[in-house]
């Protein structure tokens, strides 16, 4: 997905302030503009929940109690 560098750097702050990987919301919002190309979007709540339960090296370290 392009963006432009102020809406880069836009979406990266706010990521970091509520603690959200930047690189899950890249993989979401490129995932929801493949679907709106299609005349059909079966499949697309699917994919969006397998990128959001998905681990990515920069989640953070889940710790037990």
């Amino acid at each position: 997905m392009t963006l432009a560098d102020d809406d880069l750097q836009l979406l990266r702050e706010l990521c970091e302030q509520h603690g959200v990987n930047l690189d899950k919301v890249l993989k979401l919002l490129e995932t929801v503009r493949e679907y709106e190309l299609k005349d059909r979007r079966t499949g697309v709540y699917d994919a969006l929940r397998e990128i959001l339960t998905s681990k990515s090296p920069s989640d953070p370290v889940e710790r037990s109690a």
